[in-house]
């Protein structure tokens, strides 16, 4: 049976006023049920890193830091993170825990780009020992669960702890690993921690529903485009929903240490949380705003920006002109507003070679819809520029774009001139199913829950 475990801000307000934190050993995953003891954690004095008084918003790394990390105390630790696994002092968990020597970490496990962020996108810093800790840092990026598992028993993992800051789109790859190493937890009977952080998007779902024919790295799971969850959300639901079909049992023990003092509707720079780059083409906040939508571009012949300052912000091709742009602001899409740009990439796409396209801008980010946001622009571009073609990978399901949008429809739509409306209105159905079923495994309060 999994038991779920949250370190909620009620217990931690009530723990504050008695001078020790009260973190409950395991909660039932199935509503309703019995919560078992709790077991009494002494607060640590003045950590490192403890939140600034006039930072409303603690992450879960955060608040574990300021109770000594004791949540994980007498076990062998291997810990999933890269360079967003930070406390407000901006030193990672990893660095902490080892100097604090109260954490036995067995291993690092480092997903796409890297524990310590050095690799580009679809790439890794392969396993090797790291220089600053002399941690064994294992790659698991790409890993399956079967391979997960032996690292994990490679290193003799009893607790895996997750401590990365996701960007809220089904195709950012690092909730694949999450996913990827609860299977193996199943596997191996570890504990799984989740120290939690805000969804940078919020708590509203966007976009279509991945179908099982078009499951990959980029989107393993039925889940839609942009699912308004944070990490520990998603581990509760993927822990209820797919993991016994799929690892045949669930986690021995999930336990989620929430974000305090932040609701779903609180956008992620009113926080007060510094954003590190969760890779390298993730610069600022407002990069992971629009990414669900124009990340859908690297399914196209067009630049997602990527070897610019503003990836996903600048999008464009050698052949588009002004009309791009126009036709755009005057959809009046909500939330959004359009600038005519040009830019040289760097790398990738168009190499040295002038593209014109626009600027996405972000006007109103409670109104902004970014999936749909990226269909507008899909559905102009294909209007108006004969060049305009989709990516074609090297793979039986030829089109990259089917894997980012989850099947073939978005592209057949665009392709035959289906106009937004009708693109969006065709997955409104399982976008609210998906809703509803996601509910019971929410957290956080907020208008979208």
């Amino acid at each position: 049976m999994s038991h779920q475990t949250h370190l909620n801000r009620r217990q931690l307000l009530r723990a504050a006023g008695a001078g020790a934190l009260v973190l409950p050993a395991s909660v039932a995953a199935t509503a309703g049920a019995a919560t078992p003891a709790a077991t009494p954690v002494t607060a640590a004095a003045n950590p490192a890193g403890a939140p600034y008084p006039n930072r409303p918003v603690a992450t879960g790394a955060q608040r574990a830091a300021a109770d000594g990390w004791r949540a994980l105390a007498g076990q062998k630790v291997g810990i999933i993170t890269n360079p967003t696994g930070v406390l407000t002092n901006l030193r990672t968990i990893v660095d902490e825990m080892h100097e604090a020597g109260t954490v036995d970490i067995v291993g690092v496990f480092g997903p796409e780009h890297g524990f310590r962020g050095t690799a580009q996108a679809g790439d890794s810093e392969g396993t090797h020992t790291d220089p600053r800790t002399g941690l064994t840092v294992y790659d698991a990026y790409g890993a399956n669960a079967a391979k997960m598992e032996q690292l994990f028993r490679a290193a003799g993992v009893e607790t895996v702890v997750f401590d990365i800051q996701d960007a809220g789109a089904r195709f950012y790859t690092y909730i694949w690993t999450m996913y990827t190493a609860m299977r193996a937890a199943v596997a191996t009977g570890a504990r799984f921690v989740v120290l939690d952080r805000p969804n940078p998007l919020g708590g509203k779902a966007y976009g279509p529903m991945m179908t099982t024919a078009y499951t990959s790295g980029v989107g393993a799971k039925e889940i839609v485009q942009a699912h308004g969850m944070t990490v520990g959300e998603l581990a509760r639901y993927f822990d209820g929903e797919f993991l016994t079909a799929d690892a045949g049992g669930r986690v021995s023990e999930l336990s989620v240490v929430e974000v305090s003092g932040w609701r779903r509707d609180v956008p992620y720079a009113e926080t007060g949380l510094p954003w590190v780059m969760p890779s390298p083409n993730m610069p600022t906040a407002d990069t992971a705003l629009v990414y669900p939508g124009t990340g859908m571009f690297e399914g196209t012949n067009l630049s997602e920006g990527r070897g610019t300052t503003r990836p996903f912000e600048l999008v464009g091709a050698p052949y588009v002109d002004h009309r791009w742009a126009e036709r755009l602001a005057a959809r009046s899409i909500p939330g959004v507003a359009f600038r005519e740009a040009y830019f040289t990439p760097t790398f990738s796409k168009h190499l040295n070679t002038v593209c014109g396209g626009v600027q996405v801008s972000v006007t109103d980010p409670a109104r902004f819809d970014p999936v749909r946001t990226g269909v507008e622009m899909l559905v102009a571009a294909k209007a108006l520029y004969k060049d305009f073609a989709w990516r074609v990978d090297n793979d039986p399901r030829p089109y990259w774009i089917d894997k980012l949008s989850g099947s073939t429809r978005l592209r057949e739509q665009v392709t035959a001139g289906a106009g937004a409306d009708e693109v969006v209105g065709a997955w409104q159905a399982e976008l609210r199913d998906f809703d509803r079923r996601r509910r019971q495994y929410l957290i956080y309060r907020g208008p979208a829950a």
